[in-house]
């Protein structure tokens, strides 16, 4: 990226945080998002937001819930400010400059009802597997953050990761549902809301793979006699 396009999202990151779309240090907040949002609605987070089509269109769409984008890159944020501007987003959409790995310090246990995973980084090398986020590390902080009836939904064009996920889930001991190798031409398209990275796969013919999972409890350990 060119400094001179870099600074216009500094710009644009800079003045969604004056406005109060953007929050700093998620970890100040924990237990408390509600609060930040004045209401006691289910809250609903974004693991990488990109540049916010998904998250702002969902915000825009469902004022009675509330959205949480959390994105690594911190001038995307000013993208994904300016598109929820775009929409006319109430005040139902917060984002966080943040790292997933620390989801548990930025949320309480059941303080979220659902996780949305879109399009991440398949991190294809075998030795960076523990990066994908979903990791079974990774599954063990959503299922932490989640509240009972919680859900992961998650969708990707790879289909090694989409075989690693399965995978993953089913190890942690989660319930899959709504598991298409073709959402585009499933019942499940209905209501779908598109990434940008969405629009451009299924454009050139590439599937697009989703499914929905939801932690069973964790049976209790019992000691050796």
């Amino acid at each position: 990226m060119r400094i001179r396009g870099r600074d216009k999202l500094i710009r644009q990151y800079n003045l969604h945080k004056e406005a109060g779309r953007i929050v700093e240090m998620a970890s100040n907040h924990q237990g408390r998002w509600q609060e930040l949002f004045g209401n006691d609605n289910p809250i609903y987070i974004e693991i990488g937001t990109g540049r916010g089509r998904f998250i702002a269109t969902h915000a825009a769409q469902n004022p009675d819930i509330n959205y949480v984008g959390i994105e690594l890159e911190h001038e995307l944020l000013g993208k994904v400010g300016k598109k929820a501007e775009e929409l006319a987003v109430g005040k139902n959409l917060l984002l966080t400059p943040a790292d997933a790995v620390r989801l548990t310090d930025f949320f309480s246990p059941g303080e979220v009802a659902r996780i949305y995973l879109n399009f991440s980084d398949p991190w294809p090398k075998t030795r960076h597997a523990k990066r994908r986020l979903t990791y079974r590390d990774f599954l063990q902080s959503y299922r932490s953050v989640l509240q009972a009836g919680g859900a992961v939904h998650f969708k990707t064009d790879n289909r090694d990761l989409f075989q690693f996920s399965l995978n993953e889930f089913a190890e942690d001991d989660w319930k899959m549902s709504a598991i298409t190798l073709d959402l585009h031409n499933s019942q499940w398209m209905e209501g779908n809301v598109m990434t940008e990275y969405e629009e451009k796969f299924s454009s050139q013919g590439m599937p697009i793979y989703r499914l929905e999972a939801r932690p069973y409890p964790k049976r209790p350990e019992h000691p050796s006699e």
